[in-house]
């Protein structure tokens, strides 16, 4: 039997949480269709600076801002720029003014869940399949690898980077960024890992020499997570065996010969093993002509290198916009997507630019001193900006 749904979101991440939760407040039924067989079947990941002028809106416009206050990691905004040798070339304390608050995604993600009706959301919902339903202008059907399959009049891909979503809108595809990551958590840093503690600092690190960088936070439990990152070919990762701990930490820190050794022990000492990931991209101008019944929000709609820290509060602030436009337009869904779709647009592009162009500046030849140049500039802007 195939039920049906008049506005079916399919993903369960922060993205689609809150256009469900928005979609809630203003009294308009949603259900949420998610990969995952529950809400604590992986970690989600580590911290996240949530912008005043996109995320932290969707938080407001989600009735959540009390909740979210209160998962606020005090101290999370400081931020620190080293070169490989250990100097300390920028540095800003956490000015408790709230402009990007860290927060962990996994509790931020859990307050979203725990806002939405226990039927919101159907877990375990792997979509197998999507078509049009013939003879009802803009209705899908969704099949389930379970056998299930749904009906729905708004179809909301809210899927991630490969979303099954997004074919019925758009041809275009994520493609490799140039840049590979690989992840590394020190557990209890401060007792264990004193040298890595003392160097990640309070909040934010960023470390490089040239195309490899280590970027880093110490996240809300007191552990430390980091990335290394390097600008390699697509199949590098494919020439590390990283079932073998041992051998695989002793590829990764041969990048790191001649840092210091406290930025070493971010990889070296790892206390999680190692975790490599490819960083894809859509294209910076990714947009889609409208299509009857369906849209697109976060990664889904536009993957980007995390370089610019956009990618969950774009996600969010999507959600949001998307679930205020279907609010606003009262039951006529293709005004409601136009309408979002001709803001998101831009709005997403000029985000995907400057993700693009961070990574350039992280990633290059003299690299540190292009991001140490461009927080100088931040800061001439802002002191313009007083004077005015």
């Amino acid at each position: 039997m195939t039920t049906h749904y008049p506005i079916a979101i399919i993903g369960g991440g922060l993205g689609g949480l809150i256009a469900a939760r928005v979609l809630h407040v203003h009294g308009i039924t949603s259900a949420v269709f998610e990969l995952e067989p529950s809400r604590s079947t992986r970690v989600q990941g580590g911290m996240l600076d949530i912008h005043d002028h996109n995320g932290q809106k969707a938080i407001r416009a989600a009735g959540l801002w009390e909740p979210f206050s209160a998962l606020i990691h005090p101290g999370g905004e400081a931020m620190r720029i080293l070169d490989h040798a250990g100097t300390i070339l920028r540095e800003e304390a956490d000015g408790g003014t709230l402009s990007r608050p860290e927060v962990d995604r996994g509790q931020l993600r859990d307050m979203l869940i725990d806002s939405l009706p226990d039927e919101a959301i159907h877990w375990g919902h792997k979509v197998t399949r999507i078509s049009q339903v013939e003879g009802v202008a803009g209705r899908h059907e969704v099949s389930f690898a379970d056998g299930g399959s749904i009906t729905t009049d708004l179809l909301i891909g809210a899927d991630g980077a490969w979303s099954k979503v997004r074919p019925l809108v758009s041809g275009a595809w994520p493609t490799y960024s140039g840049i590979s990551f690989i992840e590394a958590d020190l557990l209890d840093a401060d007792e264990r890992h004193p040298s890595a503690a003392a160097v990640m600092g309070g909040g934010m690190l960023f470390a490089f020499r040239g195309n490899i960088g280590i970027l880093g936070h110490r996240e809300s439990d007191g552990s430390l997570h980091s990335y290394l990152g390097v600008r390699a070919d697509e199949n590098w990762i494919d020439t590390i065996d990283f079932t073998d701990v041992p051998a695989a930490t002793s590829a990764i820190l041969r990048l790191l010969d001649g840092w210091d050794n406290s930025l070493r022990d971010l990889i070296a000492r790892a206390d999680t093993g190692l975790t490599p990931r490819r960083i894809f991209a859509l294209p910076i101008d990714h947009s889609w002509k409208r299509v009857p019944g369906v849209t697109l929000l976060g990664d889904a709609a536009h993957v980007m290198s995390p370089f610019a820290g956009e990618g969950a509060n774009l996600a969010m602030y999507d959600g949001a916009l998307l679930a205020l436009a279907v609010s606003e337009h009262s039951g006529d869904v293709e005004s409601a997507l136009a309408a979002y779709e001709a803001e998101l647009f831009p709005r997403a592009a000029k985000a995907a630019a400057e993700s693009a162009e961070s990574l350039e500046i992280l990633f290059s030849e003299n690299s540190p001193q292009g991001l140490v140049d461009m927080f100088a500039g931040f800061d001439e802007q802002d002191a313009a900006a007083a004077t005015t």
